[in-house]
């Protein structure tokens, strides 16, 4: 009997696991989808990248705010959750920030639009944006703390700063093919540089 009842809970978690990890490959197709083709692409579009009946998206996100929220949330959190992974795997605190970085320039540069889509409706900006702040400043600025303290870097730079020139040197990334933000942002990077 006590065996019973442990494979039954070990199969709920299975099958939650699995439900969190096709929910997660249905909001990385979303978002591949609304880069090539916008947030306004067909469901349907995003049903075959993922694999997927429309029902089964309409099921998890019954607006299309829903799902864009969703996409957006996801790549918030992913970014987020690269900084730690990358301070730990090295070879330098300087070097997982410089990487980080390439990270929050991607998500600002290809994801524009999702934070684009939802300035129309601030009751779900508002809190995006806010979201936004709370997962990557702390990220951003354990980065810069690394760095500094291993004395790579200068140590008076304030991370919500320091992300807002960022973001600064993205707008408009996507929509100008003269302009390069990727390089402005790496001669931004080059002067967090400690004098010498």
């Amino acid at each position: 009997m006590h065996d019973s009842g442990q494979s039954a809970g070990s199969s709920a978690r299975s099958k939650r696991k699995d439900a969190r990890r096709n929910q997660q490959a249905l909001l990385d197709a979303a978002a591949e989808v609304f880069i090539s083709s916008g947030v306004d692409a067909p469901v349907r579009d995003i049903a075959a990248r993922a694999g997927v009946g429309t029902g089964t998206i309409y099921r998890h996100f019954p607006t299309r705010a829903d799902l864009v929220i969703a996409v957006y949330r996801h790549q918030v959190d992913a970014c987020a959750e690269a900084g730690p992974a990358l301070l730990a795997a090295g070879p330098t605190p300087h070097a997982a920030l410089v990487r980080w970085i390439d990270i929050f320039v991607d998500f600002l540069v290809t994801k524009h639009g999702l934070a684009t889509a939802m300035q129309g409706d601030s009751t779900c900006f508002g809190p995006l944006h806010a979201y936004f702040l709370d997962r990557l400043l702390p990220v951003c600025a354990q980065l810069l703390d690394a760095a500094a303290e291993s004395g790579e870097i200068r140590s008076d730079l304030d991370a919500y700063q320091f992300m807002r020139g960022i973001g600064n040197l993205c707008v408009g990334a996507d929509t100008d093919p003269r302009y390069d933000a990727r390089r402005l942002v790496a001669l931004l990077v080059a002067g967090l540089r400690r004098p010498q």
